[in-house]
């Protein structure tokens, strides 16, 4: 769990990074907004049962952010954050959505885990808190007037752009990471 916890250092450090160097505007509230994700990480316990909780977190987060922006680029019409983030589509978030929700629920199943009522709840959870850390991401990407985070990660939008979803996630997760 040492070299994990290093890792985790290394993104949040990587980010900060990002947003000292590239935002200039409401740069103290994007700050204290990932300072209070990575305090959350400390509320979280990473043994037995719980690691597995945070490891389909992950999964959730990477499926639905993956399949959003796939199913979003090819048949999405219907722009739902025109302002904020202007490529998001009702599409991408309903077929992000029903992909993530499902193959987390095979996992589940693979992994001998009970499927019931707290199961979907947290995994809606997660897939709203995705999506709003997504957001949230954007929307401080557009009153610094930035197309990526940085160009630290070529072709992927920075640091921050590859775990917007995750920042977010993560203090909701450290809420309620012993219910399921």
């Amino acid at each position: 769990l040492n070299s994990f916890f290093f890792l985790i250092i290394a993104i949040y450090f990587l980010v900060l990074m990002e947003v000292i160097i590239y935002f200039k505007n409401k740069k103290i509230l994007i700050l204290v907004y990932l300072i209070l994700s990575f305090i959350s990480i400390f509320n979280v316990k990473f043994e037995n049962n719980y690691f597995f909780n945070f490891n389909l977190m992950i999964f959730i987060i990477i499926i639905f952010d993956t399949f959003s922006y796939f199913v979003g680029s090819n048949i999405g019409k219907i722009k739902i954050l025109k302002y904020i983030s202007p490529h998001k589509t009702l599409e991408g978030f309903m077929g992000g959505a029903l992909i993530s929700f499902s193959t987390s629920l095979v996992l589940l199943i693979i992994f001998g885990k009970n499927i019931n009522l707290i199961s979907c709840l947290f995994i809606l959870i997660i897939i709203l808190s995705s999506f709003i850390g997504d957001v949230i991401e954007s929307y401080f990407k557009r009153i610094n007037n930035l197309k990526n985070s940085s160009d630290f990660l070529p072709g992927h939008g920075g640091f921050f752009d590859r775990f917007d979803s995750f920042i977010f996630a993560i203090v909701i997760y450290s809420f309620m990471y012993k219910l399921i």
